[in-house]
């Protein structure tokens, strides 16, 4: 008789509250926020700009802002707490267990080193880290090898160039070649393609599925535009105002969303032709996060708001096998 053996998640956030601290006072950027990511598992987080998407990203691997405090809960990646490693051990973590795409193309390469070097050095440091010997020969034709991979053509020569001399989306496929150099098992992409035209976004988007297939690495995408995150994700959580209000496999929450604010960002999504109307808008503005209100976070701009919503705060239920953070479908903190 076989024994199943279940796989240990790749991320398990638990209630992870980040502050940060500013002139004006202290921002609750996320508020208890739990996730779980199992191995090849790929995740959308959209939401409306300051809702703590990016912070929820760059809490994973340690890079916060040095005004920015991990106020509670807990961070592992494959059984490691994040927040408690010390610097060494969190620069390990950064190259062997998660990568970070970052929003902009071109801030993400040294601009004075070329493709190369900055290629080898991402061997050098695996290899050091594996306790493996660097062989420079060795290490080109692997480099060539993972530009072949994210689709580069002619990797000769974009081995030899300058990142100023590539264009947004070949930066892109640089660092994401750099990415598998490190061999890591989960890959965080924070609106990778948001500087780039509609064309290479699409190819962007299909790189990073077959990716996540050949290398069965966890994604993380994060963005503000749900047609991307349906293109490229297999679940989605939706954050408003640092927290998790609604979450579930992404073919069902588009179809069939059940919190009001997810329900108010499907329905702002652009048709093909006029022929349904007005644009759909979410009234009102994202809260001042220096004072979010009190209860329910979305409840100033709540179509169905009612008395509870005001005064307490929801918690997260299973329904229609979704998780949903919402006074409709019953529940309350005491």
């Amino acid at each position: 008789m076989k024994t199943v053996v279940e796989e240990l998640p790749v991320v398990s956030i638990e209630k992870l509250s980040v502050s940060y601290s500013t002139v004006y006072g202290t921002v609750r950027a996320l508020n208890q926020v739990s996730l779980s990511i199992a191995p090849g598992d790929s995740i959308a987080i959209v939401g409306e700009s300051g809702c703590g998407k990016s912070t929820l990203g760059h809490s994973i691997v340690r890079l916060l802002p040095p005004n920015s405090s991990y106020d509670s809960g807990r961070v592992f990646l494959e059984g490691q707490d994040v927040i408690t490693l010390n610097r060494s051990q969190v620069s390990q973590m950064r190259g062997k267990l998660a990568f970070m795409i970052f929003q902009d193309p071109l801030n993400s390469l040294n601009p004075v080193k070329r493709v190369d070097t900055q290629l080898l050095e991402a061997i050098r440091m695996k290899n050091k880290y594996d306790g493996k010997p660097f062989v420079e020969e060795e290490a080109y034709k692997e480099a060539e090898a993972k530009l072949s991979d994210v689709r580069m053509p002619d990797p000769e020569k974009i081995m030899t160039r300058y990142p100023h001399q590539l264009s947004g989306g070949q930066i892109q496929r640089v660092v994401i070649a750099m990415g598998l150099l490190m061999q890591p098992k989960l890959l965080i992409a924070d609106e990778p393609t948001s500087a780039l035209d509609v064309t290479i976004q699409a190819q962007v988007l299909k790189l990073l599925k077959e990716l996540q297939t050949t290398y069965r690495m966890s994604i993380i995408f994060i963005t503000h535009d749900i047609n991307l995150a349906y293109a490229v994700s297999d679940r989605m959580v939706v954050m408003y105002a640092g927290e998790i209000v609604e979450s579930g496999p992404t073919v069902n929450l588009i179809s069939h969303a059940l919190h009001p604010y997810s329900q108010a960002l499907i329905k702002s999504i652009p048709k093909i032709t006029k022929r349904e109307g007005r644009l759909s808008a979410i009234a009102g503005s994202p809260p001042n996060m220096l004072y979010p209100p009190t209860g329910c976070r979305f409840n100033p701009r709540c179509p169905f708001v009612m008395d509870v919503c005001r005064t307490k705060s929801p918690v997260t239920i299973d329904k229609e096998g979704e998780s949903v953070r919402c006074f409709l479908y019953g529940g309350a903190d005491s």
